[in-house]
């Protein structure tokens, strides 16, 4: 049998950061904190949190983490509907759900699908938000519950269901596809022409020059801006031109302050929702608003697999 306390104690930890804040949250010493982490990591025979500011979780400890949540969503769950068989513990703190999804999604159709969730209940939601390329990996280490993600392969010990596809369209200002594309849009021109991305991990420009057979061995110069609001704005002021979903940018384009590059060449990327099988009972409310709200906004998979 595992040590829910200790569980509870390791989930604090990696929650906060460090074990004094986690024995605030907890109202115990942070003495006691460590100790039911290092009874829990004797017991287990592994190394459960890596020591350092922040604390972080080994992928054992993750993993006991991701076990900790589910039990207390079906724990939840079943205090929701059945009060008499956990009397005593109407008192208990609200579950939170970690997730992971991409700030396209959150900006447009996702934020639909919490509203509905937390509408129905009293659960708390702990966002994620990172590249949908990138998303299935912090599920598969065990970092979140759930996540939208653009992986439509299968993932270890996990279901996986189509949501639809979010279509992207490339677009700048007026004033910059006159300076940069009067002659259009080349890939000499592109080549030249600053292009926006959100981080690092941001692919769909060059996505998009791949498909329309645009792509350059030249890297054009780039602007990196991490905020969904900031990026579009950025295409309107003429910093440069980059990758919008329609959905998200559908006022620029109808009021001619964004522009796209080809106007008929939009790049559609595929979104799917993913958690543990084991979650599967635990998630079944989250999962339909969800699938909910997707269908409001996403268009549908050519081929859902």
């Amino acid at each position: 049998m595992l040590d829910y306390a200790g569980l509870q104690a390791l989930a604090a930890v990696l929650r906060e950061g460090s074990f004094e804040r986690a024995a605030r949250r907890l109202h115990v010493t942070p003495s006691a904190v460590s100790q039911r982490v290092k009874l829990l990591e004797e017991r287990t025979g592994q190394v459960l949190v890596l020591r350092g500011s922040p604390c972080t979780g080994t992928e054992a400890g993750r993993r006991l983490c991701l076990h900790l949540e589910q039990v207390q969503l079906l724990e939840h769950e079943l205090r929701r509907t059945n009060p008499d068989l956990l009397a005593g513990s109407a008192s208990a703190p609200a579950p939170t759900l970690k997730l992971a999804v991409n700030a396209d999604s959150l900006s447009t159709w996702f934020m639909d699908a919490m509203a509905a969730f937390t509408a129905g209940g009293n659960e708390l939601l702990d966002l994620r938000i990172d590249d949908q390329e990138h998303t299935g990996e912090r599920l598969r280490e065990g970092e979140v519950i759930a996540a939208v993600t653009a992986t439509g392969t299968a993932i270890a010990g996990c279901n996986t269901w189509p949501l639809g596809t979010m279509r992207y369209v490339a677009a700048g200002s007026p004033g910059f596809i006159a300076r940069h594309f009067a002659d259009g849009v080349t890939p000499a021109a592109l080549a030249r022409a600053p292009m926006m991305i959100y981080d690092r991990k941001d692919r769909l420009q060059e996505r998009w020059l791949q498909a329309q057979g645009l792509a350059t061995r030249t890297q054009a110069p780039r602007h990196a801006l991490p905020s969904n609001f900031g990026y579009v704005r950025a295409c309107e002021v003429g910093m440069g031109w980059g990758m919008h979903p329609t959905a998200l940018i559908a006022g620029q384009l109808a009021a001619g302050t964004l522009v796209a590059l080809l106007p008929d060449a939009p790049l559609d990327v595929p979104l799917y929702w993913a958690h543990p099988r084991s979650a599967q009972q635990s998630l079944s409310r989250l999962t339909q608003c969800v699938m909910a709200a997707a269908r409001a906004c996403l268009d549908t998979l050519p081929c859902a697999t």
